[in-house]
């Protein structure tokens, strides 16, 4: 695993899109005013980011609805969203798809937002207990989001399937493990999209999957160019560090620390991209002397962050 990487070809293309989003306005200027750059900010203090603990967040490609994870003191999971009406965002709502049985988090919606996908523990029917942690997905029609559905097979299949994030083509991502695994040993799976069906669950090779412990929270890029998850490893900062890998050709690179200006002794977590490709959104946290967990959403300019690979 390393810590730097070049990889010059790749960066100029991603780099040269987010610079050409840069002096463009956007949504998000009117739910937090301070833009951030290579320093990360917490992001909507006092709306999205507040005393409870919130980590995942996720928006409609015209980003003006976003949905995110917020945990309150004793209580479970749960997922809040807001919109943008008349150039207003509304006060944050329990989402729309909350369930009176079991708890949901990590939204995602797809990038062409025609679906989005939570976690939950739901009972798969009206008369089952919950039978593990599954995806559901909502379409979004013209009236607006549909009734969830739980993620067929292969998915259905598997006890756990956590914080899944797509691509333009379909191809899903996702964290998983085997019956009997422990969660510090969950890895990063893929399932790719063939004319709408998915017919396998595959294990991602040893460069995203690295020898370190709860590789986790992969966040694809749209055009699957590159792939930013958390992990724990000795040669980190502290506690969970966010990373990022590369894909050239279908060949992805090694591991890349996102560094120090990213990563504290806290837990860097949960990452994800604003749909034009400018910010990078995460979760900071740790947990406290009454064992308690602290953190919030934190964002930061993209282009910034990538500048500092070489």
């Amino acid at each position: 695993m390393k810590q730097r990487a070049a990889l010059p070809s790749i960066l100029f293309s991603i780099l040269l899109f987010t610079s050409c989003e840069s002096n463009k306005t956007h949504n998000l200027s009117l739910l937090d005013h301070q833009t951030p750059d290579n320093t990360p900010l917490i992001f909507a203090e006092g709306i999205i980011s507040t005393d409870d603990f919130e980590f995942t967040i996720t928006f409609t490609p015209e980003m003006d609805e976003l949905y995110f994870t917020r945990r309150k003191p004793d209580e479970d999971n749960a997922v809040y969203g807001i919109k943008l009406e008349n150039n207003v965002w509304s006060e944050p709502e329990i989402a729309f798809f909350t369930s009176n049985e079991g708890w949901d988090f990590e939204p995602h919606i797809s990038p062409n937002g025609d679906r989005l996908y939570f976690g939950s523990v739901r009972p798969l029917n009206d008369t089952a207990s919950s039978a593990g942690l599954h995806q559901w997905y909502s379409k979004r029609t013209a009236s607006g989001w549909d009734d969830p559905r739980p993620l067929e097979k292969p998915f259905i299949d598997r006890r756990i399937t956590m914080y899944l994030t797509s691509a333009e083509n379909g191809n899903l991502y996702f964290t998983t493990g085997e019956e009997g695994v422990k969660p510090e040993d969950w890895d990063i799976h893929t399932a790719n999209n063939i004319n709408g069906e998915y017919s396998e669950v595959i294990r991602m090779g040893p460069e995203i999957n690295f020898d370190g412990k709860y590789i986790a929270h992969s966040y694809i890029a749209p055009d699957e160019s590159y792939m930013i998850y958390d992990g724990e490893s000795d040669s980190g900062y502290g506690d969970c560090d966010l990373y990022i890998s590369f894909n050239r050709d279908g060949q992805w690179s090694e591991a890349i620390n996102l560094g120090p200006e990213i990563n504290t002794d806290q837990c860097e977590m949960c990452a994800s991209v604003s749909p034009d490709g400018r910010y990078l959104f995460f979760h900071r946290g740790s947990t406290d002397e009454n064992d308690k967990d602290t953190g919030n959403i934190y964002w930061v300019d993209l282009g910034r962050v990538l500048e500092n690979i070489e």
